[in-house]
C-alpha cells in the first residue's frame, strides 16, 4: 500500500473568474497564498468548491499547473480529477501526476447510476495508469452516487487507493471502515458540521473549504484535538458550527465566494448556472462571520 501524504487541514480553494467568464488565475493564487499564510496542512485544489464539473479541460489544466507551481513543495497538493469517463479521468490523472501532484481525488460521476463493479473498475484502472496515491471521495450530495462501507472497502484493496473523503455525514461508515481495516486506514472528513464527531471517530484529516473564510478557527481546532484538548476543541467547534453548517445548506461556491468578498478579497462571479447567494443570505453570512472573526474584518462592499 503507498504511503498516506496528508495530515491535518485539507483547505479547497474556490476557482476564481473574470467579470468576462474567464478563469481568473491571479485570484487562485492570491488565495493560495492566503492559504499558505494560515498554516494549511494541504491544499485540494478542483474539489466541489473549484467547481470542477463546471471547468473545460484546458480550464482544470491551467488551475492544476498554477497551484502546483504557486504552492512548489511548500505543502502537499490533492488534485481533483474526476470525470463522467474513465478515459478523461485517467487522462487528468495523468496531467496531475505529471505536473507534480502529491496525489489525486476520484469521485465516480455518472448521468447513470453505476453498479459497485462498475465503480471498482473505474478506480482500478484509473490506478493502474498513475503511481501517485488517491482518495476515494464519497459525496452522493455532489455525485449522485452513495458509496456504501462494503463498496469503499473494495476500493481499499487497489494498491495505490490509500485514502477515503467521507461526505456523507454518516459518522458510523467511518467506525465500520476503521472495525474492517484497522487504525491504519486514512480516513478524512468532508461533511463541515461533522469536524469534531469525525475527528473522534479517528480521522486522519478534516477536507474543508473553510480556511478560506476561518482558518484559525478549523486550525484551531485540529490542533487542540491533536493535543488532546477536548475541551478546547469542543469551545472552538461550536464557535464555528453555525457558519459551517450555512456553508453546506446553500452550497459551498456560493457561500465561500460571498464569505471571500465580505473579507475584501472578491473572486469574481460565479459561473452560470450558479448564481450568488441573495442579499438576505449575504447579510446573514456576515453576522456568522462576525461571531468567527472580529467584527471590523467584515464589511459589506
Amino acid at each position: 500500500m503507498s504511503s498516506v501524504p496528508f495530515q491535518g487541514i485539507i483547505a479547497y480553494p474556490i476557482t476564481p473568474f473574470t467579470q468576462d467568464d474567464q478563469v481568473d488565475l491571479t485570484a487562485l493564487k492570491a488565495l493560495l497564498d492566503k492559504l499558505l499564510a494560515s498554516g494549511v496542512h494541504g491544499i485540494s485544489p478542483l474539489g466541489s468548491t473549484g467547481v470542477l464539473p463546471y471547468l473545460s479541460d484546458e480550464e482544470r489544466e491551467a488551475v492544476t499547473e498554477t497551484t502546483l507551481k504557486h504552492i512548489s513543495g511548500r505543502v502537499p497538493i490533492l488534485v481533483g480529477v474526476s470525470s463522467l469517463t474513465t478515459e478523461r479521468t485517467i487522462y487528468h490523472a495523468k496531467f496531475a501526476e505529471k505536473a507534480g501532484a502529491t496525489a489525486v481525488m476520484v469521485i465516480p460521476m455518472s448521468y447513470w447510476k453505476l453498479t459497485d463493479d462498475e465503480i471498482v473498475e473505474h478506480y482500478k484502472t484509473v490506478a493502474e495508469a498513475i503511481s501517485v496515491p488517491i482518495m476515494a471521495y464519497n459525496n452522493p450530495a455532489t455525485g449522485g452516487i452513495d458509496m456504501s462501507s462494503q463498496l469503499l472497502a473494495r476500493l481499499l484493496e487497489i494498491s495505490n487507493v490509500v485514502m477515503i473523503k467521507e461526505s456523507t455525514g454518516d459518522v458510523q461508515r467511518m467506525y465500520r471502515l476503521f472495525e474492517t481495516f484497522g487504525s491504519d486506514v486514512a480516513i478524512y472528513n468532508g461533511s463541515n458540521p461533522l469536524a469534531l464527531a469525525a475527528f473522534g471517530a479517528g480521522a486522519r484529516g478534516w477536507c474543508t473549504a473553510a480556511p478560506c473564510l476561518i482558518p484559525e478557527l478549523t486550525l484551531g481546532l485540529y490542533e487542540a484535538l491533536s493535543q488532546n484538548d477536548l475541551e478546547r476543541g469542543r469551545v472552538l467547534f461550536y464557535q464555528q458550527f453555525p457558519l459551517l453548517e450555512f456553508i453546506v445548506q446553500r452550497g459551498l461556491p456560493r457561500t465561500i465566494a460571498a464569505g471571500l468578498e465580505l473579507l475584501g478579497m472578491p473572486m469574481g462571479p460565479l459561473r452560470a448556472p450558479l448564481k450568488p447567494l441573495e442579499q438576505k443570505e449575504v447579510k446573514f453570512l456576515k453576522t456568522l462571520l462576525q461571531r468567527c472573526l472580529k467584527p471590523q474584518s467584515v464589511s459589506i462592499n
